[in-house]
């Protein structure tokens, strides 16, 4: 079981972080000083992935340009000798190679998976949810692999939430196995109080297999009338292996505006010279300004 191939589901209309995503998709979005997507790209790209498919609608083409060679103003560049921001751009361009389809209806993340059968063919595949931005020592896409590599099974990456928060997550039924890989037997999708298997959600990525794809054919709509990938793989988990790894490192929703802002202040914080400094002034200051009232 080798895993060569990604999927990233980025149809979704964005409508949590309206107005911007009017015209702008909210993998677009910077972080920082690069796009979300790109996290998602490069968190992929580092765990051995070589094909990369993005499932987008018909309001996404700014993510196609963006990984395309841009003449003109790479051409200004060189003749303006920046050949460090040179280098940045072209490296968009050539970090894996990228494929896109479009989801022509938004039926829901199971059928914008399903979008991607032709492409994996036969081979088990990674799915990294669009919006899902990753902070880690080692990429946890890469983490699942491994995992489902080593134990010839598909793989779910989770964690401990809130026994206030599961029901907005998957919630999974598991028995552990080594380490921090369990073994699923079971799953549903934003499950009340009492429905729920545990307080390990699902977030945000996988490793499947393509016997998803039959299971998905014939998954009828399920919470908020869309087909849900939960469903599928709850089918799939009871007639084929399947794992969680409660994989080490932090994970953001950048598809709403509190997740957005905590991932820009981590990464800013993570990556940004003096903006650690420039923030504990800040903040210094607006307690003096309260204290003052």
């Amino acid at each position: 079981m080798k895993v060569r191939k990604a999927v990233i589901p980025a149809a979704g209309l964005g409508t949590r972080m309206l107005p911007a995503t009017k015209t702008v998709p909210k993998e677009m979005l910077p972080l920082v000083d690069k796009p979300v997507i790109q996290y998602i790209i490069e968190e992929a790209v580092a765990s051995g992935i070589e094909d990369i498919l993005i499932v987008t609608n018909r309001a996404k083409s700014a993510m196609d340009d963006y990984f395309d060679y841009t003449p003109e103003l790479e051409d200004r560049l060189i003749r303006s000798e920046k050949f460090a921001e040179l280098e940045s751009v072209r490296r968009t361009a050539d970090m894996a190679n990228i494929f896109y389809v479009r989801q022509k209806e938004t039926l829901g993340l199971g059928h914008a998976v399903n979008r991607a059968r032709r492409f994996v063919g036969d081979e088990p595949f990674a799915v990294l949810l669009g919006d899902d931005v990753m902070m880690s020592q080692k990429p946890v896409i890469g983490q699942l692999i491994e995992a489902a590599e080593k134990h010839g099974a598909s793989a779910v990456g989770t964690q401990l939430v809130s026994p206030d928060a599961i029901s907005r997550y998957s919630s999974l039924k598991v028995t552990p196995i080594e380490g921090r890989v369990m073994r699923v037997h079971d799953m549903n999708e934003k499950p009340r109080p009492a429905e729920k298997f545990s307080d390990y959600a699902i977030l945000g990525r996988y490793v499947l297999t393509s016997e998803i794809f039959g299971i998905l054919d014939n998954t009828p709509p399920g919470h908020g009338g869309e087909v849900q990938l939960t469903d599928g793989m709850r089918k799939l988990c009871a007639v084929s292996p399947m794992i969680a790894v409660d994989f080490e490192g932090r994970r953001y929703d950048t598809g709403n505006l509190k997740g957005f802002l905590e991932a820009t202040i981590d990464f800013a914080l993570e990556y940004g010279d003096g903006v650690g400094e420039w923030l504990t002034d800040f903040i210094a200051e607006k307690a003096r300004l309260l204290a003052g009232k």
